[in-house]
């Protein structure tokens, strides 16, 4: 089975998200930081660190993204039920 390890930010407007995608992509703050500070997601304390996860385990956009995109880049917005997320995939085997 396939698994992952992502960090992500999630906010709740899209045009905040891709401000964030800006700023990370720029340099003028790091994703961990954002994360940090935006994300209203728990795991926002641990700079968007989600872990490491199967396929399937996650909702099927956010899995979408994770399983099939560039390892390392930040994507985004994705827009879930959630909220707008920004996704950085860290590792997938």
């Amino acid at each position: 089975m396939a698994t992952a390890s992502a960090r992500h930010i999630l906010v709740n407007d899209e045009a905040v998200c891709n401000a964030l995608k800006e700023k990370i992509n720029s340099g003028e703050i790091t994703f961990e930081d954002a994360a940090k500070q935006n994300s209203t997601c728990p795991s926002g304390a641990r700079g968007g660190d989600l872990g490491k996860f199967g396929q399937g385990q996650m909702v099927p956009e956010f899995d979408k993204v994770v399983f099939n995109d560039e390892v390392g880049v930040v994507h985004g917005p994705v827009k879930t039920q959630f909220g707008y997320h920004l996704l950085e995939v860290t590792e997938r085997s």
